[in-house]
């Protein structure tokens, strides 16, 4: 049977509920999986309305009751609702604890079917980080809420777009705590962390590349010691790992070559050091209609006991409610999620 994705909805006041009937539409989705949207059945009719591309039903359920089979089909859109929004009020755009409190409860109960094994995979829409931090939630983001409510210690980000891949050392911290963080075992738990997850799609001996920190990786300390001191050893002891890693490498050549295909994986010190070439590659710009005429690219969190893809992009604002946003990374996400639950 085609393996059931659970789909957060994101942030209300977001574009997440419009990509998601945007990708739903597709037929090609309901063949790969079956999928459940978890979120607000008000905020995902208001974006049927908004998006008014092919006819589309949405079916209500209950959060914890799975829709029987032959609900899911192309055409159909299953809600598992929480009902936590409401109608009146809904402002596109508006960071909000509410919708900080909504976008939780969306990812908390996603979490909980896939660790009841009642869902195969999540794959998760946009938040944002202030909304949730006005609710008083205590985590930055998505990839430290799997990994607390799955009690997971060892874990990180990579963002994939096709062939292109790209683990973080480090992920949403200040870039002076950054700097602290990277160690070598951490660093060492990254390589081991992607080369499991290369091997999952069948690559058997997984080449790695692992950038340096610092300009020319330190060029031999003139310009820091932290690829001598923490990046170099762990790449030393990778060799243990079944993998070809190679680094540290410049990190001005170390993402161009891993795109241009020599790596199946890059391995990044830092937050935007991984964002960056990922998002130059998936991400293109339309000035005829002043908005993005491409945004692809998923995010993967490694390390979880359950599967957990994402979109690589924000929660948009700035066009959230017009039905321009695209849905292509939400594609994208979906497509990876049903991969991986299939094996």
């Amino acid at each position: 049977m085609k393996p059931l994705i659970g789909i957060t909805m994101g942030d209300p006041a977001g574009v997440g509920a419009e990509i998601i009937v945007k990708a739903l539409a597709r037929k090609r989705i309901h063949q790969i999986c079956r999928p459940l949207v978890i979120g607000d059945l008000v905020t995902m009719r208001r974006a049927l309305r908004t998006v008014a591309g092919p006819a589309l039903e949405l079916r209500r359920s209950d959060p914890g009751v799975i829709p029987e089979g032959k609900n899911f089909r192309p055409g159909t859109i299953n809600v598992a609702d929480l009902a936590n929004v409401d109608e009146h009020s809904l402002a596109y755009g508006t960071i909000s604890a509410e919708y900080g409190r909504a976008a939780f409860a969306y990812i908390e109960t996603a979490i909980a079917l896939a660790m009841n094994g009642k869902i195969h995979g999540t794959v998760t829409a946009p938040i944002h980080k202030l909304a949730l931090n006005r609710a008083g939630i205590p985590h930055p983001g998505h990839t430290e809420i799997y990994a607390s409510l799955t009690g997971t210690s060892e874990y990180t980000m990579m963002l994939v777009e096709g062939d292109f891949r790209v683990a973080h050392v480090t992920g949403h911290c200040s870039l002076r705590q950054a700097l602290e963080r990277i160690k070598k075992r951490r660093i060492l738990t990254v390589i081991r962390l992607t080369a499991d997850m290369l091997r999952s799609l069948g690559i058997v001996t997984p080449r790695i590349a692992v950038s340096g920190l610092n300009p020319h990786a330190g060029d031999g300390g003139l310009f820091g010691d932290e690829e001598q001191r923490e990046i170099a050893p762990a790449v030393a002891e990778a060799g243990a790992l079944d993998a070809r890693v190679y680094g540290p490498l410049p990190p001005d050549t170390c993402f161009a070559r891993t795109a241009a295909g020599q790596f199946d994986a890059a391995v990044a010190m830092y937050h935007d050091q991984g964002h960056i070439p990922i998002k130059m590659k998936g991400f293109l710009w339309d000035d005829r209609c002043g908005c993005w005429s491409s945004v692809s690219g998923v995010n993967v969190t490694l390390g979880l006991p359950i599967i957990r893809t994402s979109v690589d992009h924000g929660v948009a604002f700035d066009i959230a409610g017009r039905g321009k946003a695209s849905e292509q990374s939400m594609v994208a996400a979906i497509e990876l999620a049903a991969g991986m639950a299939r094996g």
